[in-house]
C-alpha cells in the first residue's frame, strides 16, 4: 500500500503546477460569424436531380452559377465540385434551399489557364407557391 501512495505522489504534486498554467490565452482569427455563415451556406442548399424529387411545395427562385479557375499552370486544375459549391452559396444568398444543376462546362478565358462553370436552377422548398413577378 505504501508503494501505491508513492507512485501517486508525483501526480498530486504536479496538479497545482498544471492548474496554474491554464491561464487566459487569446486566439486571433480572420473567421467572423458572418464569414463562417457564408462559408457553410452551401451545406444548407441541397442538390436534387430534378423537380420530381421534391417532397414539398416549392418555388423557383432563379438561375445560379459558380466557377472554379486555375490561375497558374502549377496550381490544381479547376474542379466542378468547387464550382457547384459556389453556385450553392449563390443560391443561399437568394434564399433558396435547393438546387438542380443543369450543366458544368469547361470554358476558355484569358484570366485562367483552365476554368469550369456550373449552372443550376435555385428553388425554395417548403414555401407556399407564389407566382413569380415578371
Amino acid at each position: 500500500m505504501n508503494k501505491h501512495r508513492l507512485t501517486n505522489l508525483p501526480l498530486f504534486a504536479l496538479l497545482p503546477l498544471l492548474a496554474s498554467c491554464s491561464g487566459n490565452y487569446t486566439f486571433k482569427s480572420n473567421v467572423t460569424p458572418d464569414n463562417a455563415e457564408q462559408y457553410f451556406s452551401a451545406s444548407k442548399v441541397k442538390i436534387f436531380n430534378d423537380e420530381s424529387e421534391f417532397n414539398s411545395a416549392f418555388q423557383y427562385i432563379g438561375l445560379v452559377e459558380g466557377d472554379d479557375c486555375q490561375k497558374k499552370s502549377y496550381l490544381a486544375p479547376p474542379d466542378a465540385i468547387n464550382a457547384r459549391t459556389q453556385a450553392r452559396q449563390a443560391a443561399f444568398l437568394q434564399q433558396a434551399n435547393a438546387v438542380i444543376f443543369t450543366s458544368c462546362v469547361d470554358i476558355e478565358t484569358k484570366h485562367c489557364v483552365a476554368q469550369v462553370v456550373c449552372y443550376g436552377k435555385a428553388y425554395r422548398l417548403g414555401a407556399p407557391y407564389k407566382e413569380m413577378e415578371q
